[in-house]
């Protein structure tokens, strides 16, 4: 007796499931412009390293004595992503639309059981509008929503979190619970054709008797400016690459620190333009994102949530080869100040840096919380003391420069616990900017003046001396003021001297209430 039929229904099976939902699906999607789950996964992982788990996951029927095999409509694997291990799990939109089925949901959460259990990053690819009101059973009138316990893809998906880089990527029409996951990550892209809705336009409809479509209700230039993803790939090539660069900055799990990858950038490089950078009138605005390229590694700077909270630029790069955490002010932008949503931006962006390990960078010119109606409206000051909360509990080394203004209660969450705070000529220290602080203590004064405008500059200037940062310097409230030159050579220093303090055993990171 021998194995070969069962081999032969075993091969013919796989062949199946390779084919997908077949043909002509697959040419729809192409005819669309996008990539199926087997070409994504090709593109995203380096050659031939793609090893899949459950390739004849699926169902079987019987058609008058001949088998039908419909394969699951979700791949999982592990692969090599810049030459790194990892976990993939692909929505097939040629199955059913990727509506989740049965087979498909345990696939999907063995994917992040083994990722926390191997200790590799988990990567969704996700293209699918989660299940159908019959549930994953597709049998109408049973939903098999079970209310008796907590959900076992919630428990993995916060476990996961704080053990390995999650990163989540919407390829398509992304709605309801599959949102939900996308979110659920250190960061997350989608293509600019993409769209992510909590429920689609059928459902608004219904519910709100509005009629929109898929594009208006969760398009990529929305999502942008609304914080749901990180950033957005103009196609799914660049979306693939934007997942490797993200995960190249991060070690493997939150166990060990990231890799380090030397250069050709030398630690002792002084940038000229350094000094030139910073406008010699204070109210004059300069690109931070010019000053921080010239500091880190060349090339090495990766912005992470570019059009959201966009008084605040957050990032990942490398210095002298290590992997860093970068956080400025944008003064093009609501002058620098704290608003609500770069709040909330840069609280997520501590963690992360907190969980990986990642030493802070930060470069200061905090002119303060946002101000106005529209601020008070927003919340901004629960968004940022929840984000100073975040911010003097975590437990990675800062460096905190300061560029230019660092004033009130919000230039704390720049400085982190026990911060090495160094400064450039240009900083200016103290409760509030000068215009704020002669408006509000000087107003009489300047009202009863015989040129008020004219008293208004004597006492701004005035008060502009006072808050100098060399006082604070001779009175050693800063640990050093520095040619801006020297900011590379002094910021690779102290990261080499920082660098063994960092504890990867600590475990997951713990908070206590925050506002």
């Amino acid at each position: 007796m021998t194995w070969d039929d069962d081999v032969e229904r075993l091969n013919q099976r796989r062949e199946t499931a390779k084919q997908m939902g077949g043909k002509e699906a697959v040419q729809k999607m192409h005819d669309r412009g996008r990539l199926t789950v087997r070409e994504r996964i090709d593109t995203l992982t380096d050659s031939d390293s793609f090893r899949e788990i459950g390739r004849i996951a699926g169902t079987t029927e019987d058609d008058h004595g001949t088998e039908l095999f419909t394969p699951a409509n979700a791949v999982v694997g592990t692969g090599k992503i810049g030459g790194r291990r990892a976990v993939i799990c692909g929505d097939d939109f040629t199955l059913r639309g990727a509506a989740y089925t049965t087979t498909g949901l345990k696939k999907a959460l063995y994917a992040e059981k083994l990722a926390i259990e191997r200790r590799i990053p988990l990567v969704r690819l996700l293209d699918s509008g989660g299940a159908s009101i019959q549930g994953i059973s597709g049998r109408r009138g049973q939903s098999g929503f079970d209310m008796t316990a907590a959900s076992q893809q919630t428990l993995l998906s916060v476990e996961a979190l704080a053990t390995v880089p999650v990163v989540c990527a919407a390829l398509g029409a992304v709605a309801g619970f599959p949102a939900a996951r996308l979110v659920a990550s250190h960061f997350s892209v989608m293509t600019g054709d993409a769209q992510v809705m909590t429920g689609g336009p059928a459902l608004v409809e219904r519910a709100l008797g509005q009629k929109i479509t898929k594009e208006e209700l969760g398009g990529a230039h929305l999502h942008s400016k609304s914080g749901v993803v990180d950033n957005i790939a103009k196609d799914e090539p660049a979306l693939c690459a934007q997942i490797t660069r993200f995960l190249s900055y991060l070690p493997s799990h939150s166990g060990q620190l990231a890799p380090m990858l030397k250069g050709s950038d030398p630690a002792g490089r002084a940038d000229e333009e350094l000094l030139q950078i910073m406008p010699s009138r204070r109210r004059r605005a300069y690109d931070v994102r010019q000053l921080l390229t010239r500091i880190v590694d060349h090339g090495s700077f990766f912005e992470k949530t570019p059009f959201y909270g966009r008084s605040m630029v957050t990032g990942l790069a490398r210095l002298n080869g290590h992997s860093v955490g970068v956080m400025a002010n944008d003064c093009m932008r609501d002058g620098g100040a704290m608003t609500a949503e770069s709040a909330q931006k840069v609280r997520r962006f501590i963690e992360l840096c907190d969980t990986f390990h990642l030493p802070m960078l930060s470069f200061i010119d905090q002119p303060g919380f946002m101000i106005g109606k529209a601020a008070e409206e927003a919340g901004t000051i629960r968004y940022g003391t929840e984000t100073l909360f975040t911010a003097v509990q975590s437990r990675v080394p800062w460096l905190a420069i300061v560029l230019r203004k660092s004033f009130g209660v919000a230039q704390g969450i720049q400085l982190g616990p026990g911060a090495t705070v160094i400064a450039w000529p240009s900083a200016e220290v103290g409760s509030m900017p000068v215009e704020g602080g002669v408006a509000l203590g000087f107003r009489r004064e300047i009202e009863s003046a015989d040129d008020p405008a004219a008293r208004r500059r004597e006492l701004e200037d005035e008060m502009a001396l006072g808050q100098s940062i060399f006082p604070r310097a001779e009175d050693f409230g800063i640990h050093d003021l520095i040619d801006p030159r020297e900011t590379r050579v002094y910021a690779a220093d102290w990261l080499d001297q920082v660098t063994p303090q960092l504890d990867p055993s600590q475990g997951p990171m713990k908070y206590s209430l925050r506002p």
